[in-house]
């Protein structure tokens, strides 16, 4: 099934169309509404916008970002804006917003930075390790009712587990498209991509009789990613009451380099 829609038609996830304004394109389609976004395309844009903003300190690198998504990201044009909530001379805390064309919040996130200065300390890596994605395989996505989208443009590699087989899952992810159309897509904006997508790779439950909605994600950076890929080692947990958390290892072909985590709320469906 083709669903018609008038998103950018960019090789992009958006298309760049004033300074801090960006058009989706079908690309970022989520697999549960077709009139809206996965998370994890917008949730980049906003960790970009972040280290884009004019005055950003280049020896400040993001160490954690929180998004709260306040409603469904429509596809269409958005706005981005940001502004320094606090600046010192070794941490710095930068709000990011996203904004549709009636001006309300869809998004916002609030970025910590810390200052680095390389050599100053030793050292000391974490010893956990996962298989790679040459050594992990390719399996199918769950069925969605359209034919482009995030499903489309990301690849994806399981070392464990799957999207149709419940449980947790070591998934690494890796974009097919860049971020914005004709830009350079640096390693964190490959890291937010794949961040969001924690509980779709370890679902523990039926997507088909159930809802799941996360209406934040938190990553936290120990170390700058390198590389395409970017792993998922996750696991969710679901109260009876409806409440879930989604949290994952995240790593890249060097070792791990974070974390992410998902509050969610679930729900039957219908």
């Amino acid at each position: 099934m083709t669903v018609s829609s008038s998103p950018s038609s960019a090789e992009a996830f958006f298309e760049r169309v004033a300074e801090e304004r960006f058009a989706p394109t079908e690309y970022t389609r989520g697999p549960w509404d077709a009139h809206s976004q996965h998370a994890g395309p917008p949730a980049a844009l906003l960790g970009r916008a972040v280290r884009e903003r004019p005055g950003a300190r280049e020896d400040m690198r993001l160490t954690r970002i929180t998004f709260e998504i306040h409603r469904p990201v429509p596809l269409l044009p958005l706005t981005v804006g940001t502004r320094v909530l606090r600046e010192g001379r070794s941490v710095e805390l930068v709000e990011a917003s996203l904004a549709a064309d009636d001006g309300k919040e869809i998004m916002r996130a609030r970025a910590l930075r810390i200052r680095t200065e390389p050599g100053a300390v030793p050292e000391v890596a974490p010893g956990s390790s996962v298989p790679g994605p040459r050594e992990s395989r390719t399996v199918p996505f769950f069925p969605v009712p359209w034919d482009v989208g995030y499903h489309t443009a990301m690849e994806s590699r399981f070392a464990a587990g799957s999207y149709l087989e419940p449980g947790p899952a070591t998934c690494w992810l890796r974009m097919r498209v860049p971020l914005v159309a004709g830009e350079k897509t640096a390693p964190l904006d490959r890291v937010l991509v794949a961040a969001d997508s924690g509980n779709g790779v370890s679902n523990v439950l039926d997507f088909s009789a159930h809802l799941f909605v996360n209406p934040d994600l938190t990553v936290h950076l120990h170390r700058h990613p390198v590389g395409e890929w970017v792993c998922l080692d996750a696991r969710t947990v679901v109260d009876g009451a409806g409440i879930g958390m989604a949290e994952a290892a995240l790593h890249d072909e060097r070792g791990p380099i974070g974390r992410g985590v998902q509050s969610l709320f679930v729900a039957p469906r219908g």
